[in-house]
C-alpha cells in the first residue's frame, strides 16, 4: 500500500487548455437546448470557464484535500480515499465503504466525507462517525485498469478483499448509488458474512420475482419505459464501447460533454436550475479525473463487464439477508424508485427514506440529507 497524490503537470494542463480551445463544434439545432443532448450554448460557456477561469492547480488540490492510497488487488492497482474518524468515547467503529458509479468518481463524496467522519466539527451531536474507504472504480480515476471488462460482481470481490485483506476490517457497512449500489448489492450476496449492512439509492441488483401489487407492476412498466426512451447510453457502452472510445480519445470536450449531459439528465432540477445543483467548478473537476487520468474508455466498459456478469439479476430464489436500507430521492430522473413492496421481496429492509429533494447523485445534490439518512441508518441498525 503506498500514498497517492494527485499530479497534474504544467505541460499537460497546457496542453489541456490548447486542446480544449481548438474545439470544433458540430452544426447545432437551433432552439433545441437540451432536448438532443448537451445544449450547445451551455457547453460554449463550459468551454470558456474550463479554459480561462477554471483553476485546474486549484483542482488538484482539492482532489489531495483527503488522505489517498493505492494498493494492489489481484491483478489491479485500486486508489481509495481512506478517512479515520474522529475518536471519542462512545463512538463506535464503524468502517463504510462509500462506491461511486458513472459518470461520478470520489469526488461525488467529497461534501459530507468530513460531515461523515467528524461530526463534532459540524456540530451535530452524534454518537456516529464512520471510518470511510471510498474507492475509485476499477477503469476510473486513478484505479488500474483491466485488460479486459469488468463488472460490478467482479468489483465486489476486490472491495471485499480491500477491506479484509488490506485494511484488516473483519467486518464492514458498505453504500453506494448507482454502479455502487451494484457492488453494494453483491457484496451482501457474495460475501454476506463480511458485509454487517448495506444502504442503496439505486437498485441494480433486483430480486426475481413476480410483480405481485399494482405499484410493482407500474414500477417495472416505467422502468422498461424508461429504458427504452432514455437508454441508449447504456446500451452502447454495454455493447460496443470501442466504438465510442475512437470518438472519444483524447477529445476532452466530448468527453465532458458526454458526461455533464448525464448529470443534466439526472439531478433534481424540480426547484431549482442546473447551475444551482452543480457548479461548472463541480462537473470540471469530475471530468477532470477523467480526462486526466484517460479513464474515460476504461470507464464505459464497466458497463459491457456488468452486462457479461448479469449483476442486473439476483441468483434466481435468493433473497439477501443482510440488513438493508433504501433511500428513495423524489428527483432522481434516471430510473424511477422501485415500492418498498418490491425491495422487500429480495432485501431484508430495515430502512427505508422517501426524500423529497435530491436525484441520482444524491451526495453532491442533497448532502445535508445524505448525511443525514446515513446517520439514520446506522442508528437504526441498533449497533
Amino acid at each position: 500500500m503506498q500514498r497517492y497524490e494527485v499530479e497534474w503537470s504544467a505541460d499537460r494542463l497546457d496542453t489541456l487548455r490548447q486542446r480544449i480551445k481548438s474545439f470544433s463544434f458540430p452544426r447545432p439545432v437551433p432552439g433545441s437546448a437540451w432536448s438532443y443532448g448537451m445544449d450547445a450554448d451551455y457547453l460554449r460557456a463550459l468551454i470558456d470557464h474550463w479554459s480561462d477561469r477554471f483553476d485546474m492547480e486549484g483542482a488538484a488540490r482539492t482532489l489531495n484535500r483527503f488522505p489517498q492510497f493505492t494498493t494492489r488487488i489481484e491483478d489491479l492497482d485500486i486508489h481509495f480515499i481512506h478517512v479515520i474518524r474522529e475518536a471519542g468515547p462512545n463512538k463506535a467503529r464503524l468502517p463504510l465503504l462509500l462506491t461511486h458509479g458513472w459518470p461520478g468518481s470520489v469526488f461525488e463524496f467529497w461534501q459530507v466525507i468530513e460531515p461523515l467522519a467528524f461530526p463534532s466539527r459540524f456540530g451535530a451531536v452524534s454518537d456516529i462517525a464512520f471510518d470511510l474507504v471510498i474507492p475509485s472504480l476499477p477503469g476510473f480515476g486513478s484505479s488500474g485498469k483491466p485488460i479486459r471488462p469488468i463488472g460490478a460482481r467482479t468489483t465486489a470481490r476486490l472491495w471485499d478483499r480491500l477491506m479484509r485483506e488490506q485494511l484488516d476490517h473483519g467486518s464492514y457497512y458498505a453504500q453506494g448509488g448507482d454502479w455502487g449500489a451494484g457492488v453494494t448489492g453483491w457484496l451482501a450476496i457474495d460475501f454476506p458474512h463480511s458485509v454487517k449492512a448495506i444502504h442503496l439509492n439505486l437498485m441494480i441488483a433486483a430480486p426475481q420475482v413476480p410483480a405481485l401489487t399494482e405499484a410493482e407492476r407500474r414500477f417495472q412498466a416505467d422502468a422498461e419505459e424508461d429504458e427504452r426512451r432514455w437508454g441508449a447510453y447504456y446500451q452502447l457502452q454495454a455493447t460496443e464501447p470501442q466504438s465510442l472510445a475512437y470518438a472519444m480519445t483524447d477529445n476532452p470536450v466530448a468527453q465532458a460533454a458526454w458526461l455533464i449531459q448525464r448529470f443534466y439528465g439526472w439531478s433534481d432540477r424540480r426547484t431549482r436550475p442546473f447551475d444551482q445543483v452543480f457548479s461548472m467548478d463541480q462537473l470540471l473537476t469530475n471530468a477532470m479525473i477523467y480526462v486526466m487520468n484517460d479513464a474515460f474508455q476504461t470507464s464505459t466498459w464497466f458497463y459491457t463487464g456488468s452486462e457479461e456478469e448479469r449483476v442486473k439479476q439476483m441468483p434466481a430464489g435468493l433473497r439477501v439477508e443482510v440488513p438493508t436500507g433504501f433511500a428513495a430521492y423524489a428527483g432522481d430522473a434516471r430510473s424511477p424508485n422501485p415500492p418498498r413492496s418490491f425491495v422487500e421481496q429480495g432485501y431484508n429492509l430495515r430502512h427505508w427514506s422517501e426524500i423529497p429533494q435530491g436525484g441520482h447523485f444524491a451526495a453532491m445534490e442533497v448532502p445535508d440529507l445524505y448525511i443525514r439518512n446515513l446517520r439514520d441508518w446506522a442508528g437504526a441498525l441498533d449497533l
